[in-house]
């Protein structure tokens, strides 16, 4: 229930990736019918999207996708935070966590002896929320936890998480935001009527069980979001930007007050005000036919009633006369953020043009911020881009601060490329590079359900689909923007009307958190379910049959000079993906990823690198190089009406780059400010923690180059090593509709092979190590809360226990309907996020290792730590999850198909492991003959009673060393051990 997820997807949807059509072509509202049925579409609409509207108001938008047999859903209402009453703020969002608990009919042992503990459970709410003496609150709480338990004997936690991973689904998942609140799965085509069965009972009248557990871990979300920097430069600059608007004056998740007094009372008034069908959409894209399933849905979603939905007001926000300038401090690295009020999404005119901007400031590319500061390393990094809601977008503008630049230069700079915007100072044909690049994305994007879907969900919520019209002709109207209304539009809207956040590093003083309420843990009847789950299971469901892959049969293989080359065409498209992929990368010489990142700013004998990158964007291609640490790789992609162009175009680069002093300068100072910063983010830190437990104090994560040693590296050693590239042996992959032959002669006609290879470096090995005893890794860092992973390293990786291994993970702690997640969050309430599985190697001869996780408050380590050792220690048995999980992995591996280039990838993996042909066969063979006691034995042989490293970040204010030591020695580590610069 990621909250951030979407706020990063509308990002990406502003740019246009989906919502676009082939040019020239009249896009047009029509109607048809079929099977009993009358739906609208938009003539030329690449999705082919039917748009119904049922009897009850109900909208339904299907878009058929025959690629895989999975189907993505997602049913949303146009509500969020937004709507939230003034005195709940966050309100949505505890709703959203509350539709996960089930109904009278399911997630009940006993619904009539369960609901008069509800009902009270929902008056001593109501009281505590009148209540302010801290007192009276206390024992208020006590009643509470004390009737919960009571009722919770009666409830069947994550039932609804099982009967949807039984059914084969995954990524079942909701999320919150400021207009919507959507609830996402993705079905095997052959469960949809299991999963309209479940939906349609989920919303007819759910039941708020097991509330204090899932407050608490709300507020565990809260508390995450408090010692996320991002998160609150954020929110900060909504509320700066927006004074009267909701958009700015109640975040999605609630504030700390609303959170410590929360009202079933008012959430429920808020389901039976916007949970109405008039209010609500079904989206489905995938393999199905959409006459079955709109009769479907009409039969199980006709008990719902329309009434009048209350429309939130927006108010007018009086215009931004100056700056409004404000700080988030933190400790994490510093970054500027400049952000300006546009028009909404109502505006369609406004919102092409916007994004004609957006793309032209920042495209990746050939944008202004691209070649003019990211290419000309002004800056450590910039970027821009849009967020839209129905009243108003917000355009941003970001940057991070290179080695001893302030951060009122980045913003400078930023500021300067709109100027360089409102003069008119860029080439018009880039607009027509923007349109053709949009229809390569719009290629891309089709063929993944989950983009179809997530935009057709946008187009609902912002304004129940009826522009869609606008949205199919997205990239038409795009391309006929001209550069004086661009100009006018920047010029407009584009003043000293922003909104500036400086993110700066030091110790937030006036950090709140939400503070741990007293918890007993509650019965989650693991053992037990419904009559209505049992009914689902019984629902007949034609199996549909696995496909395995036959590397001799789909994969071509030929030679180009003496490089083997790998080959599957695309049929679907006129889309291509070359790659030259290298047995060789960090691990036999730390300079390749500099080389790597050098390229990027070289120009050549006949180009500069502002024109390479413009001639790529041009012509609706890119590539890149990259490192990683036993492999580097080339990847060139685009339109296969472009191929040679691309092609010759990189081996131009790659074979006369020229020698650049000042890049090479500018590129280490700017690693140099990346190293520093790495060291304060939360994430990598537990990264190198991770690592130095599973390697040792020299390990794959600190593996990197010296400060000496990166000050000595020359500019001319790293284009030698360019130069020389093609040397080293390497394999040649394509998927594109070009024949094999075609693309071998093609590829040879550029790319030079030489008839003897170059011998690479030595490739060094890193061994993981034996945890011989219980050792704790500690790294201090200013927050909240409290992380801990254990690492624990096992056997040699063998094949022959992939099922048993897969099983486990299923069964134990791969998910919300897991042992752990069950356990430590939906019984204990002890953490947000948590998992628990065995990770197998990537390469034979390699070992598994245990990794288990914990995010907490860190009044709640102990509690966490070792509520995790007793799992590690002793698995609980439930016959029925493991079936389930049975059922799931077997449904995963029938519906999983692995197609284009995916099918040379797994190829070279399976090798990798010393596999000869899918393995997946034997897997699925397995999978019906494992038994909870082979899990068992399987668990107490490598989990049970082991020794662990625990690896924890955390405040060493807010935890006791003392405490720490319970569980092994400690060793504090510093942050050049970890790093290892």
């Amino acid at each position: 229930m990621n909250l951030v997820k979407k706020t990063i997807f509308l990002m990406l949807l502003a740019s246009c990736i989906i919502q676009l059509t082939i040019a020239q072509q009249k896009n047009e509202w029509k109607e048809a019918k079929s099977g009993g049925y009358t739906y609208k579409y938009i003539s030329n609409d690449p999705m082919q999207a039917r748009f119904y509207t049922l009897k009850n108001g109900l909208t339904v938008i299907l878009s058929v996708n025959k690629k895989d047999p999975r189907i993505q859903t997602l049913i949303g209402t146009r509500a969020g935070s937004n709507n939230d009453p003034k005195d709940h703020t966050g309100l949505a969002h505890y709703l959203e966590h509350l539709l996960f608990k089930g109904t009278e009919q399911y997630g009940s042992l006993d619904w009539a002896r369960e609901k008069p503990y509800l009902d009270k459970i929902e008056g001593l709410y109501d009281t505590y929320n009148h209540t302010s003496d801290a007192t009276a609150r206390k024992t208020i709480y006590h009643q509470i936890d004390s009737v919960s338990g009571l009722a919770a004997k009666y409830a069947i936690a994550n039932e609804y998480d099982k009967m949807m991973t039984g059914m084969g689904a995954q990524g079942t998942n909701a999320h919150t935001w400021v207009e919507e609140t959507i609830y996402e799965e993705d079905i095997p085509s052959n469960a949809i009527d299991k999963y309209l069965s479940v939906q349609s009972e989920r919303f007819k009248d759910p039941v708020f069980r097991l509330f204090h557990t899932e407050l608490e871990a709300v507020y565990e979300e809260k508390n995450r979001g408090l010692d996320n920097d991002s998160r609150k430069s954020y929110e900060l600059m909504l509320s700066s930007l927006f004074p009267t608007h909701n958009y700015g004056q109640q975040s999605t998740i609630g504030t700390v007050e609303h959170l410590k007094n929360p009202s079933l009372k008012a959430i429920r008034k808020f389901y039976n005000e916007y949970y109405v069908p008039n209010n609500m959409a079904i989206v489905m894209a995938g393999d199905f036919n959409p006459d079955y399933v709109i009769k479907k849905i009409d039969d199980d979603f006709a008990y719902m009633k329309s009434k009048p939905v209350p429309e939130y007001k927006a108010p007018v926000e009086v215009p931004i006369k100056a700056p409004i300038v404000k700080e988030v401090v933190g400790p994490d690295a510093e970054n500027v953020m400049i952000a300006y009020r546009m028009p909404g999404a109502l505006d369609t005119k406004s919102s092409v043009v916007l994004g004609v901007v957006s793309e032209i400031m920042n495209n990746g590319k050939a944008g202004l911020l691209d070649l003019n500061i990211n290419k000309a390393q002004k800056v450590l990094s910039a970027s821009a881009g849009v967020m839209g809601w129905k009243d108003y977008a917000v355009f941003q503008l970001s940057g991070k601060p290179k080695q001893g630049q302030t951060l009122d230069q980045v913003k400078d700079l930023l500021l300067g490329q709109l100027e360089i915007l409102k003069k008119g100072q860029f080439d018009e044909t880039l607009v027509k590079a923007i349109v053709n690049n949009a229809k390569l994305s719009e290629l891309q994007g089709l063929e993944n359900n989950n983009n179809r879907a997530s935009s057709l969900m946008d187009g609902f919520i912002k304004h129940r689909g009826q522009n869609w019209q606008a949205d199919v002709s997205y990239v038409d109207n795009m391309g006929k923007v001209t550069k004086q209304q661009i100009v006018d539009f920047a010029n407009k809207y584009f003043d000293n009307n922003y909104v500036l956040i400086y993110k700066r590093k030091g110790e937030d003083k006036n950090i709140e958190k939400v503070e741990k309420p007293t918890i007993t843990p509650v019965a989650i009847n693991r053992n037990d379910q419904s009559a209505f789950l049992k009914k689902v299971d019984a629902m007949p469901a034609t199996q549909v049959q696995p496909q395995w892959l036959d590397f001799d049969k789909d994969i071509q293989k030929g030679k180009a000079g003496q490089a083997d080359v790998l080959y599957v065409q695309n049929k679907d498209n006129g889309l291509f993906r070359l790659y030259y992929r290298f047995d060789m990368g960090a691990w036999n010489n730390k300079m390749l990823p500099l080389a790597a990142q050098y390229l990027q700013f070289l120009s050549t004998d006949k180009y500069t690198s502002e024109q390479i990158s413009r001639e790529f964007y041009n012509i609706a291609c890119s590539f890149t190089l990259s490192s990683g640490n036993e492999n580097s790789v080339i990847a060139i992609s685009g339109l296969q009406e472009n191929f040679d162009k691309a092609v010759a175009l990189f081996e131009h680069l790659l074979t006369h780059c020229q020698v650049n002093e000042e890049a090479l300068a500018a590129l280490k100072g700017r690693i140099a400010k990346s190293r520093t910063d790495n060291k304060l983010n939360k994430g990598n830190i537990m990264k190198g923690l991770a690592n130095y437990a599973m390697y040792g104090a020299k390990n794959p994560f600190n593996n990197a180059l010296s400060q000496a040693d990166l000050d000595g590296v020359t500019a001319s050693q790293l284009t030698d090593m360019l130069h020389t590239f093609g040397n080293y042996k390497h394999t040649v992959i394509y998927y594109g509709p070009q024949s094999m032959n075609d693309m071998i002669a093609a590829v040879q006609k550029e790319h030079v092979i030489p008839a003897t290879w170059k011998e690479a470096a030595p490739q060094q090995k890193f061994e993981k190590i034996d945890q011989a005893k219980n050792q704790v890794l500690f790294a201090n860092y200013d927050m909240v809360q409290t992380e801990v992973n254990w690492v624990r390293n096992s056997v040699v990786y063998n094949p022959d226990n992939t099922a048993l291994v897969s099983m486990f993970n299923g069964y134990f702690g791969g998910g919300m309907g897991s042992i752990v997640f069950q356990t430590i969050r939906e019984s204990k309430a002890l953490a947000y996020s948590t998992y628990a599985f065995y990770s197998s190697p990537d390469k034979k001869g390699a070992r598994y290792s245990t990794v288990a996780y914990v995010g907490s408050q860190a009044d709640k380590m102990n509690d966490a730590i070792n509520g995790m050792n007793e799992l590690l220690n002793d698995i609980p048995r439930s016959d029925k999850l493991f079936e389930t999980a049975r059922q799931s992995l077997k449904q995963d591996i029938e519906t999983e198909r692995i197609t284009q280039d995916g099918i040379i990838f797994t190829y070279l993996a399976d090798q990798k492991l010393g596999l000869q042909e899918d393995n997946r066969k034997k897997v699925y063979e397995k999978i019906d003959k494992i038994t909870f006691d082979d899990v068992k034995k399987f668990h107490d042989e490598e989990l049970a009673k082991k020794p662990y490293t625990y690896c924890v970040v955390a405040s060493d204010k807010r935890v006791s060393m003392d405490d720490l030591k319970k569980f092994g020695d400690v060793k504090v580590l510093t942050l050049e051990e970890i790093f290892g610069y």
